[in-house]
């Protein structure tokens, strides 16, 4: 007898073509010579009438109805989000593309699992199984437990409309994936990983420690030298860590979310100038911000990070973010600082600084370089300079 498509024993087809032709044929004889019952034949007999040579093979065990599949029009909902989250620059995954059925939808009971979106995609010809990929479940992650705690810097390259290659300095906070910041910069340099820096701080407080690759606007570490921006953290009390050379899954949050960056930019026109590109990355930032991430368990970053413990500098609890200001320099070489009056130096007249102050600690930079680092003297309104 066949099985998955194969063709019957060659008696049992002479015989079943003699038989629909009214010619006499000894069944049980055949049946015993081809090794199966007389029901069988029958059935073959049955299907060779009404099928034709098709009937000869065996048919499929589908059944005629299916209640429980999942709905044309849902399946056309799914390939339907899958192409705008494509089209939008978002990631197009099952996950994604559940997430987003559930706004399209409204009705949860409606939206299959991942699994069977993936196998809808399959179907339908959108995706190529790759059986032999790594399961997830076999990947360790390692994630912070409160927020604050580790930030992750990196940059990457953009290129403009006129193909001149520019830099995107980006910040990410390691337990809630959210996006601190992204600056467009020149190149990776020391002065725009500051105002980088300064603006995520800005948004978010200081964080207890920073991890970076060994780009030397980062760290001279493994170099054998202190950058600026090494200073400035030290001043501020933020612990820096280099990553291992050829080492880039110690930033791995950070390496794929610039992925996600750069397919949503990739879905734009490009940026002529580096303020345009600004204004790409600040929509960009809001939008992922507040998208729910599978590795998130359906929260987004932004809602993870709002419902997790803060931390900062020398791993204390924060009852507020630190105090960040740009006053002007007077002419006699001073800032004012709550309710003190700071000595600098005369040769910073007119200029703006930046501020840092959590209680009484107080430390003052102009550009990225450490202009001063002190604790407010409260004995005393006028804190001059000790040289």
């Amino acid at each position: 007898m066949s099985r998955d498509g194969v063709a019957v024993h060659p008696v049992l087809a002479a015989a079943v073509f003699a038989r629909s032709r009214g010619e006499k044929v000894n069944v049980s004889e055949v049946c015993r010579e081809a090794g199966l019952s007389r029901k069988t034949f029958y059935k073959y007999l049955a299907q060779f009438e009404v099928l034709g040579l098709d009937g000869l093979f065996p048919q499929s065990r589908r059944p005629h109805h299916s209640p429980a599949r999942t709905p044309a029009e849902v399946e056309d909902e799914i390939v339907l989000a899958r192409k705008e989250l494509a089209g939008a620059g978002w990631d197009y995954g099952a996950i994604s593309i559940g997430y987003r059925l559930e706004e399209v939808l409204g009705d949860l009971s409606r939206v299959p699992s991942r699994a069977t979106i993936h196998r809808i995609l399959v179907r339908r010809g959108l995706v190529v199984p790759q059986p032999a990929k790594r399961p997830r479940r076999a990947m360790r992650r390692f994630e912070r437990s409160r927020a604050n705690e580790l930030w992750q810097l990196d940059g990457w390259e953009y290129a403009l409309a006129d193909r001149t290659v520019v830099v995107v300095l980006s910040l990410s906070d390691d337990h809630s994936r959210l996006d601190l910041a992204d600056y467009a910069a020149v190149s990776e340099n020391g002065a725009d990983t500051w105002k980088c820096f300064c603006l995520a701080t800005s948004r978010y407080g200081l964080p207890a420690e920073l991890v970076s690759d060994n780009g030397t606007a980062f760290t001279g570490k493994r170099r054998g030298f202190t950058t600026a921006f090494e200073t400035s953290l030290l001043a501020l009390g933020v612990h820096q860590i280099a990553s291992s050379v050829a080492h880039p899954q110690t930033c791995g949050k950070n390496e794929r979310s610039h992925r996600t960056a750069r397919q949503w930019l990739a879905a734009r026109p490009p940026a002529a100038t580096l303020s345009q590109l600004q204004a790409l990355l600040e929509e960009y930032r809001l939008g992922y911000n507040n998208r729910r991430h599978q590795g998130l368990h359906g929260l987004t970053p932004q809602q993870k990070y709002d419902l997790a413990e803060k931390t900062g500098p020398a791993g204390q609890p924060l009852t507020a973010p630190p105090i960040m200001s740009n006053p002007t320099v007077s002419p006699r070489g001073a800032i004012g600082v709550d309710n003190t009056e700071i000595g600098l130096s005369r040769r910073y007249a007119g200029a703006t600084v930046t501020v840092f102050r959590t209680g009484d600690h107080v430390v003052v930079f102009h550009g990225d370089h450490l202009v001063r680092d002190l604790t407010i003297d409260r004995t005393r309104r006028y804190q001059p300079h000790p040289t």
